[in-house]
């Protein structure tokens, strides 16, 4: 028997609660949740570094963030590891594609996959003049070569007016089948057609949506700009002076301060998560076609979320729940295993989606991988993991570790020696920061000690084995 077709779908700044089947009262998902339906929904999956490159580099090499260096957001450091995940399907006979964003350096480095159509979205370094002229967005990315094929030379994916970190949305001015969403499904369904049929196949289709700018098509943008939404969380423990400082800057970490624009933007997200989500439809619909469907293992996910204006915060790289709950949805074809649909109860992380193909498509997993496979629990909900350490370095006294369980989360600032406890049972939006209240303190000295001693050997110094040490300068690579 042939091994096992692998779709992998990937999303930018896509947060784990924005599904129709985890009962989000305002978003549409129709066919994302027929894949939940179909298959297995893990409730508790996380990004241990929420933003896109050491993400990315989680889930292509399988390796912690302490194991691929990678603990904040920096552009331009070249990527140089053994074993990707790619190279371990195309040197077992399978024919690899990514199509979309993949946010490597240099741009255009295959990770593996033996084919790339690019699409980066807009990357502020990638645009510099100051770099090599074949690095360059306009010479690299494919999504951007043809968009100007179509419409001119002056086209761009700026062309809306809005920018790629800004709660300011528009809808799309082109033509809705010229979008990158619609693209890189195009792209998918094009290599699908197209694939060695004596091959199986590893395809990674990898949108930039509904990561900023919020541009989906008008009829999508219609769907949600005059409906009443959930307003974002509130809490006792954050500061909106902040929110009212900055939030006139169109793209501030303390959200904005505009209710209306607010509001705009909640739609603008939502309308770019349902517009993904028709188009997730045709790629699925043409595996179901060509007869495929049940031979393939499709899963969704996305690298970190969005904060949303949650506790008056925008964009990611927090250690809340906005920014590093993800959504992961498994779907596994009937020729491959007769799974029983449910909701997984283990904590989960990007590291773990490559032993867990390798595994279903019985491959051996390199020994640079710390990932473990998820098959237990898709299989019979066995839990594989109880607890994660995550982390982000960040500017303006925002450097962050965190542990996270599936009922409860501390969090320390690093550098300035706050810490917060979150009872996420009681409490699943994080509205009363419980660090000193006394039924709680067990548990909480529980989980710093996990975190002290998670940190003991980092060359920061945030830990000497016995208590964690503040006020030590972060940075974004550790080697």
């Amino acid at each position: 028997m042939q091994k096992p077709n692998i779709l992998l779908i990937m999303c930018d700044q896509y947060r784990g609660d924005a599904l129709s089947c985890q009962q989000h009262p305002d978003v549409k998902t129709p066919n994302l949740d027929t894949l939940a339906a179909q298959g297995v929904c893990f409730d508790h999956a996380y990004s241990a570094c929420p933003s896109c490159i050491p993400a990315r580099a989680a889930l292509l090499t399988g390796r912690s963030q302490k194991k691929h260096g990678r603990v904040g957001y920096e552009d331009g450091i070249d990527w140089d590891y053994q074993h990707y995940m790619a190279e371990e399907f195309s040197n077992a006979g399978y024919q690899t594609q990514c199509i979309g964003k993949m946010h490597v350096h240099p741009p255009r480095l295959l990770c593996g996959f033996q084919g790339l159509q690019l699409h980066d979205g807009y990357l502020g370094h990638y645009r510099s003049q100051k770099i090599p002229h074949w690095m360059h967005q306009e010479v690299s990315d494919d999504y951007l070569y043809d968009l100007k094929n179509a419409m001119g030379q002056d086209a761009d994916i700026t062309s809306t007016g809005v920018e790629c970190n800004s709660w300011v949305t528009h809808p799309w001015i082109y033509p809705e089948h010229l979008h990158p969403t619609n693209w890189v499904s195009d792209k998918s369904i094009r290599f699908l057609k197209t694939r060695d049929r004596t091959k199986p196949f590893f395809l990674m289709a990898s949108y930039v949506r509904p990561h900023q700018p919020f541009d989906a098509p008008q009829s999508y943008y219609d769907l949600y700009k005059d409906k009443a939404l959930r307003p974002p969380f509130e809490d006792d423990w954050s500061d909106p002076t902040l929110t009212e400082t900055y939030g006139r800057i169109k793209d501030s970490i303390y959200g904005c301060s505009d209710e209306q624009l607010r509001h705009d933007a909640m739609a603008g997200y939502y309308a770019s998560i349902t517009h993904i989500d028709h188009q997730l439809g045709r790629i699925i619909q043409s595996l179901i076609e060509d007869g495929s469907y049940e031979d393939t293992i499709i899963l969704f996910l996305s690298d970190h979320g969005e904060m949303l204006f949650d506790h008056h915060c925008w964009r990611k790289v927090y250690p809340y729940q906005g920014s590093i709950h993800i959504p992961l949805i498994f779907r596994i074809g009937k020729h491959i295993a007769d799974i029983k649909p449910h909701h997984a109860d283990t904590i989960a992380e990007l590291r773990d989606i490559m032993p867990t193909l390798l595994d279903y498509a019985k491959l051996n997993c390199p020994d640079t991988v710390d990932g473990k496979s998820l098959q237990p629990a898709i299989t019979a909900n066995t839990s594989i993991r109880s607890w994660l350490h995550g982390e982000h370095s960040f500017h303006s006294g925002l450097s962050n570790h965190y542990i996270v369980t599936n009922k409860d989360k501390f969090i320390w600032y690093s550098e300035t020696g706050q810490e917060q406890y979150f009872d996420l049972i009681n409490d699943p939006h994080e509205s009363h920061n419980a660090i000193h209240d006394t039924q709680y303190q067990d548990r909480i000295h529980e989980l710093r000690k996990l975190l002290i001693d998670e940190l003991a050997d980092r060359e920061e110094g945030y830990s000497d084995g016995f208590k964690l040490i503040s006020g030590r300068p972060s940075k974004n690579m550790l080697f």
